[in-house]
């Protein structure tokens, strides 16, 4: 039996293109799938944050909107309070004046006092509305 001294070699084939292929077809595939996958799952999350984010702010809103009625409604309470006060203050002072100029005699002075007092009640009276029409 002789021995051949040079070693025996095995011819290789090259992969043939249908060996080859499918694997990188299905590989591409693969990574569209899930790159698609990805920006469709991005879309959908952002989506969902921006309704959670508009959700937040409108109750945010609604809840200051409230408390700024609530303030105005408690200004101008007060402020028709104060107005229906010096109404009645000056309803009272023009009584007294037309007392007065009933009873007139000499004394001008308590006259003139009072028409000072009527002026200043009516100066606050009229710096009340424009407040009131300033929060309406």
């Amino acid at each position: 039996m002789p021995y051949a001294a040079e070693p025996v070699s095995t011819p290789t084939e090259p992969r043939s293109k249908r060996t080859r292929g499918p694997s990188v077809k299905v590989f591409l595939a693969v990574w569209i799938l899930l790159i698609g996958a990805g920006i469709v799952a991005t879309i959908l999350y952002s989506n969902h944050m921006k309704k959670m984010m508009l959700q937040e702010l409108d109750a945010k809103w609604q809840a200051q909107i409230w408390v700024m009625q609530s303030d105005y409604q408690t200004q101008l309470k007060t402020l028709n309070g104060e107005v229906a006060e010096l109404e009645n203050k000056v309803q009272a002072f023009n009584e007294l004046l037309t007392f007065t100029k009933d009873n007139a005699s000499n004394k001008t002075d308590n006259s003139n006092q009072l028409y000072t007092q009527l002026n200043e009640v009516k100066k606050q009276l009229s710096e009340l509305k424009k407040k009131m029409d300033l929060l309406r």
